[in-house]
């Protein structure tokens, strides 16, 4: 049984807020690996856990302030969109379901993942760390000059805002 959408939406929309692209069904999955091809895509599987909240989303976010990217953002909700999760996990053959859980894929297979048992318990800096870190690795074309370490909670200068959502601000 799915977790009510009035408690996901506010979990969804800090992804796709950032403009991680949400999949919400089997053929959403299949076109947007379809999509990324031969380029780099970041999968995170979502999750209303605390780790999700205090450590996978912030290091999302985090990690998009690295001088490279992958070339796609998406994202699919464990415990809600059932249909979309379990394809996603098809192409993850081999590795263990967990939630929330990130996955870089490059030509269509995944090259580096951090399962929960790599996030939780794990700042959303250091996690971020390794995003970016996978990201020079798998993404660039090795001429990129490493992100500066940014914290959580440290300004960030295009927007204005904190590197956590809102609701972590108040303990900054």
């Amino acid at each position: 049984m799915p977790y009510p959408p009035k408690l996901v939406d506010p979990m969804r929309r800090e992804l796709s807020d950032l403009g991680v692209q949400e999949l919400l069904s089997a053929s959403d999955v299949d076109a947007a690996m379809v999509a990324a091809g031969d380029k780099t895509a970041l999968v995170v599987v979502n999750s209303v856990c605390g780790c999700a909240a205090a450590n996978a989303r912030p290091a999302v976010r985090l990690a998009m302030h690295a001088p490279v990217q992958p070339d796609h953002y998406l994202t699919v909700f464990a415990g809600q969109d059932l249909e979309a999760t379990a394809k996603m996990r098809s192409y993850l053959q081999g590795i263990p379901p967990s939630s929330p859980f990130m996955a870089l894929f490059k030509d269509g297979q995944p090259v580096f993942v951090l399962e929960r048992r790599n996030i939780e318990g794990r700042s959303a800096s250091a996690i971020g760390q390794d995003l970016a870190a996978a990201y020079e690795q798998f993404c660039g074309d090795g001429t990129e000059e490493a992100a500066p370490s940014e914290t959580p909670g440290a300004a960030n200068e295009a927007d204005g805002e904190t590197a956590l959502p809102a609701s972590f601000r108040s303990i900054l």
